[in-house]
């Protein structure tokens, strides 16, 4: 068992501080390079490393000879398998400035400007290289110390996209990163537990501790992704010079073309740019998909990708000099789970939370982490007190991936499930993996129908939860079909309900029956249904009975729903059959104004090519087809009065996708007073930017 986990210093302040951060730093590398286990994340290792460089730089005669600086993996690990050619590491940058330097230095060794860089993900896994002889993969090595690797040959057949026969009969080796998807790493924890062992803390351990292991009760996959092509001993003389002389870019695509997996097939493939600037436009991008890629990665690398600025740049000991990772803010923190919350949600879905000693984690501080289910927290065997890997990307809530058992000291203890439903104190279902309250919706029905009752749901003006709970305690309503069932006097009957105010309410419940139905879906508060979804389903489906009637595999039509929200969505709405029928019967709108049914599935393709979208909605009338807009600062004229959200329905009705965020991809940015940094960024891309009053004209046709 490793001893406590105990965060170093970013900066060593004396010889002995230095002495120790480099004994840490290196058992650290040991232990993961070693057995896939590490006291430490990725960003504390880092700024270790950093803060020893910084007081080498500033004390060059007293370098400890076992200082992990300068060496592939920390000079942690050895290996007795030469390689060809050094299987060396990258240095990092950690900030636009930063990159610019490392081009200025670039462009200094090889007395040129660099013109072409090739620029891709820096996959977050283990490097390896994998030897084929005659087009028959013969051995994996792993990098080791960059001179000499560890033979996992045993793992050929386990790494997916890694063939074991090339598409042509070359000699040649393929240098690549082994990982575990999202998918792989779920399945690798439940195999691993279920087989009495302790889940691993990350995908990236899980790989490294996986690839290793010789001896196996089961088998995890994992996934192999190709950076690098180059010649072997018994290369055939024309292959060996045309490998040495191909742009990185081309050996890629020779790579792929001889069946490697690369990450050309993926939503961040490695692509060229021609300056440093564009290098940077691509290193956003990159960035922003981070959170919604199906495996992780902690930054993006940077290559000279003409072979000629190869060779005239050449390598240092540890690193290429034609390369770097531009390192992104860590996405993935060890910290402590202190205690579960149980929280129950408006349909009644009990959810735990995590309770954490609070941490940085991509810019910021988070103290609270989702767990999921009772079945996961079992699953990955968490105790109150473990250390656990917590994850962040982007706008993703944070969540706990996984215990850090080789750092538990006896001292933690089980998490305790609660036996009745937090809140009411109702018996709880625990037939689904989710655990939900007996009442259901009617657990939370104060919080449900105040939800529903929201600007931008029904828009039900002096329905607030004051007076909700009003109307609940005097037993006028159980869901929300029965607030259209209202009459004058029972509203009067109640305290505080003069004629004014009961006038002013019926009044609102009578314009709530008239909201379009993406209004209406919103309000019913489906998971996984928030008012962008809710309106791209309406716009889709057209009416009620048009979603109603669709199985998962319709649903998932709909732009943005992958198979299990459609599953969860389509069983949820046959749950809320009932009440759907009541609030038709109360008269309530199913229709959304503007979208027709969308056409049978083989018309799909005509649909498209007489200018209507695939709910079918005619092209005329619709001058946003095809475009992304994004709204900021205040809206002034015809658009003063009109909410986000209502700002964000217009720009659907008019047949475009409202964002909220600019990147290349979007096409238009309506720009009110007081805009910012989007509008900046617009500016920055070459987006088209639009007043309000300029929008307004545009739209004017869906004004009324």
């Amino acid at each position: 068992m490793m001893p406590p986990m105990t965060t170093p210093a970013a900066v060593t302040v004396d010889a002995a501080a230095y002495a120790q951060a480099v004994e840490n730093a290196v058992s650290a590398a040991a232990a993961y390079y070693e057995g896939g286990t590490s006291p430490w994340d990725d960003d504390t290792y880092d700024r270790l490393v950093r803060g020893i460089a910084a007081w080498e730089t500033a004390h060059p005669d007293e370098v400890l000879p076992g200082s992990p600086t300068g060496k592939v993996a920390g000079g942690a690990v050895e290996g007795d398998i030469p390689h060809t050619v050094p299987m060396l590491s990258l240095d990092n940058v950690f900030s636009a400035e930063e990159f610019t330097a490392w081009t200025a230095s670039l462009a200094r060794r090889v007395g040129r400007e660099v013109t072409r860089f090739s620029v891709g993900p820096k996959l977050d896994g283990l490097a390896i290289a994998a030897r084929y002889s005659r087009g028959r993969l013969t051995r994996l090595i792993t990098r080791g110390d960059g001179i000499a690797g560890e033979d996992v040959s045993h793992a050929i057949g386990a790494l997916v996209g890694l063939p074991e026969q090339l598409a042509e009969p070359v000699t040649v080796e393929v240098r690549g990163e082994v990982l575990m998807t999202t998918a792989q790493f779920e399945y690798a924890n439940e195999a691993r537990t279920g087989h009495g062992g302790q889940p691993f803390a990350n995908p990236r351990n899980a790989a490294a501790g996986t690839l290793r292991a010789k001896e196996r009760l089961y088998t995890v996959p994992m996934t192999f992704f190709g950076y690098g092509l180059l010649p072997l001993p018994g290369t055939d003389g024309p292959l060996a010079e045309r490998l040495a002389d191909l742009p990185h870019s081309e050996l890629m695509a020779l790579a792929a073309g001889l069946g490697v997996h690369t990450s050309a097939a993926t939503a961040v493939p490695e692509s060229v740019a021609g300056s440093p600037e564009q290098v940077l436009s691509r290193v956003e991008e990159i960035a922003a998909a981070r959170a919604g890629l199906p495996f992780g990665i902690d930054g993006i690398v940077v290559k000279a990708d003409l072979a000629a600025d190869q060779r005239d740049a050449g390598s240092g000991s540890r690193a290429p000099r034609w390369a770097v990772a531009y390192k992104l803010p860590a996405a993935e923190k060890i910290t402590r789970l202190l205690e579960v919350e149980w929280n129950v949600g408006r349909t009644g879905i009990i959810a735990p939370r995590g309770v954490l000693e609070p941490v940085v984690v991509d810019g910021s501080t988070i103290t609270y982490a989702t767990l999921h289910n009772p079945a996961d927290i079992t699953r990955r065997d968490l105790r109150i007190g473990d250390h656990v890997t917590v994850r962040r990307a982007g706008d993703v809530i944070p969540r706990i991936e996984a215990p850090v058992a080789h750092l538990r000291t006896g001292e933690e203890r089980p998490v305790v499930f609660p036996e009745q439903c937090p809140r009411c104190g109702s018996d709880i279902d625990t037939g689904g993996e989710r655990w939900r309250c007996a009442q259901g919706r009617n657990c939370h029905l104060v919080a449900s129908l105040s939800y529903a009752a929201g600007r931008d749901q029904l828009d039900i003006e002096g329905l607030g939860a004051t007076r909700v709970v009003q109307l609940v305690d005097a037993g006028l309503v159980a869901d929300l079909a029965d607030v259209f069932a209202l009459r004058r006097d029972q509203l009067l009957g109640l305290e505080r309900m003069g004629e004014t105010s009961t006038d002013n309410l019926l009044a609102a419940i009578a314009a709530a029956r008239e909201r379009p139905l993406s209004r209406v879906l919103c309000a019913l508060g489906v998971r996984g249904t928030g008012r962008s979804m809710s309106r791209r389903i309406a716009r889709y489906f057209a009416t009620m009975d048009g979603i109603r009637s669709a199985d998962a595999e319709t649903m998932r039509r709909v732009d943005g729903i992958g198979p299990e929200k459609a599953s969860s969505i389509v069983a949820e709405l046959t749950e809320l059959a009932p009440l759907i029928d009541k609030l038709v019967a109360a008269g309530v709108t199913m229709t959304e104004p503007g979208a027709t049914p969308p056409p049978a599935v083989g018309a799909a393709a005509g649909a498209a090519a007489d200018g209507r979208d695939p709910a079918g909605t005619p092209g005329a009338g619709r001058p946003l087809a095809g475009m992304t807009v994004v709204v900021t600062g205040a809206m002034t004229g015809p658009l003063e009065k009109l909410s986000r959200n209502e700002m964000n329905e217009l720009i659907e009705r008019a047949g475009g996708r409202s964002s909220s965020s600019v990147s290349r991809r979007t096409t238009l940015v309506v720009a009110g007073e007081g805009a910012g940094s989007k509008r900046d960024k617009a500016e920055q891309l070459g987006v088209r930017l639009a007043p309000p009053d300029e929008f307004a004209t545009l739209v004017a046709s869906l004004l009324g």
